[in-house]
C-alpha cells in the first residue's frame, strides 16, 4: 500500500538537435528569474522597493550571473565538491567550476553571491543595500521553490528511507548512491530490468563481461540505459521497484518551506506594511530559511559527510542566524529612530 510510485520523469523538456537539449532544470532557473523581474518591478511601481521599475529588468539579468550562478556554483565547489573528491580534483580540472550543465549548485552558495552582489549593486546606482536586499529577499524564495521543483523532476537530493509513509517514492538514482541500501541491489535490479526489457541486455552483457578496470564505465552506462527505459516501460519500472526503498520526497518538502511559505510570509509583510524599516525582510529572510530548511533536512538524504550531528545543509544554515539578527537589530534602530522623529 505504500510507496507504490517509482520516479520516471525525464529531465529533458524538450530535445533539440544531437545531445543538446531544453532541461528542466534550466527552466526552473528562468522562471525564477521571470518571476523575480515581474515582482520587483510590481514592488518598484507601488514605490516599495527602491529601485525604479524600468530597472527591475537589469538588477535580475546582473544578480541572475554574479549572484546565482557564480555564488550557487562556487559554493558547490567549496561546499559539498572539495570535501567530497578533494582539492586535488579541481586542480586536476579546473573547468569543472563552469560545468554547470552537469549539475551542482549550492543554495547557500547563491544567497551568500547574493549578499555580496546586492552590496555592490547598491553602492553602484546609490540606494540603501538594505532596501536593495529587501525586495531582493521577498521574491528569492520562489527561486528556490522552482530549483526544488527541479530537483524532483530530475529525481536528484531524494529523502531518507520512510517505511510506513504513504506518500514516499522510489527513486532508481538511489542505485547508484554508494551510501544507500540500494546500491547493494544494483546487480539484481539491473538483471530484473534487462530480462523485462530486450533492449538492455547488450549493455548489459557488456557490463557483465567488463573487466575490473572497464567495470565503472560500463556500470554507468548501462545506468543510463536503464534510467531511459524506466521512463518510457512500466515493465522495466515493475522489475526494479522491489530493490528500492520508499523514500520521503524531501524536494517537495524543502519547495514548499523553503519556497511558497517563505514567499508568502514575506509579501504579505511587504504588502501590508509598506513603511516596515529597511533591513527587516532581509532580517526575517535570513531567520525564517534557516528554520525551514533545518527541519526538511531531517527527512532528506545527506549528500555530504555530516558535520557531527548535523547535515551540510544544516550546518551552513546556523550561521544565517548571525545575519538575522544583525539586520532585524539594524531594523530596529531604524524603527526607533522613525518612531523618535516622529514624536
Amino acid at each position: 500500500m505504500f510507496a507504490t510510485y517509482v520516479h520516471n520523469l525525464d529531465p529533458i523538456a524538450l530535445p533539440l538537435f544531437g545531445s543538446v537539449a531544453l532541461r528542466w532544470y534550466g527552466l526552473a532557473y528562468l522562471m525564477g528569474f521571470l518571476v523575480g523581474f515581474l515582482l520587483l518591478r510590481y514592488l518598484g511601481k507601488r514605490g516599495l522597493w527602491v529601485l525604479k521599475p524600468e530597472k527591475a529588468g537589469d538588477f535580475i539579468a546582473a544578480a541572475a550571473l554574479f549572484g546565482v550562478f557564480l555564488g550557487g556554483r562556487l559554493g558547490y565547489i567549496l561546499f559539498y565538491h572539495i570535501p567530497r573528491e578533494g582539492f586535488h580534483s579541481l586542480v586536476a580540472d579546473p573547468l569543472l567550476v563552469f560545468r554547470v550543465w552537469e549539475g551542482g549548485m549550492a543554495s547557500h552558495g547563491g544567497i551568500l553571491g547574493l549578499v555580496i552582489f546586492t552590496w555592490f549593486y547598491a553602492r553602484k546606482q546609490k540606494v540603501t543595500w538594505t532596501g536593495l536586499g529587501d525586495g531582493l529577499c521577498v521574491v528569492a524564495p520562489l527561486g528556490l521553490f522552482f530549483g526544488r521543483m527541479a530537483n524532483f523532476v530530475n529525481g536528484e537530493l531524494y529523502g531518507r528511507v520512510a517505511h510506513g509513509v504513504s506518500w514516499a517514492m522510489k527513486f532508481p538514482l538511489s542505485l547508484m548512491d554508494h551510501a544507500a541500501p540500494e546500491s547493494m541491489r544494483f546487480e539484481l535490479a539491473a538483471a530484473a530490468a534487462a530480462k523485462v526489457q530486450p533492449a538492455l541486455q547488450p549493455a548489459y552483457q557488456a557490463m557483465e563481461d567488463a573487466s575490473n578496470e572497464g567495470y565503472p564505465y560500463a556500470r554507468s552506462a548501462y545506468f543510463e540505459q536503464l534510467l531511459a527505459a524506466n521512463r518510457h516501460s512500466d515493465k522495466v519500472t515493475d522489475a526494479i521497484a522491489p530493490y528500492l526503498e520508499p523514500r520521503h520526497p524531501s524536494q517537495l518538502y524543502e519547495g514548499a518551506l523553503e519556497g511558497l511559505l517563505l514567499f508568502l510570509i514575506l509579501w504579505a509583510v511587504r504588502v501590508r506594511f509598506p513603511k516596515a524599516p529597511e533591513g527587516l525582510l532581509t532580517g526575517l529572510f535570513f531567520l525564517l530559511y534557516p528554520i525551514f530548511r533545518i527541519f526538511a533536512e531531517q527527512f532528506r538524504e545527506p549528500d555530504a559527510k555530516l558535520v557531527g550531528a548535523f547535515t551540510q545543509g544544516q550546518f551552513l544554515s546556523f550561521f544565517m542566524f548571525f545575519f538575522s539578527a544583525c539586520f532585524l537589530a539594524y531594523a530596529w534602530r531604524g524603527w526607533r529612530k522613525s518612531v523618535g522623529g516622529s514624536v
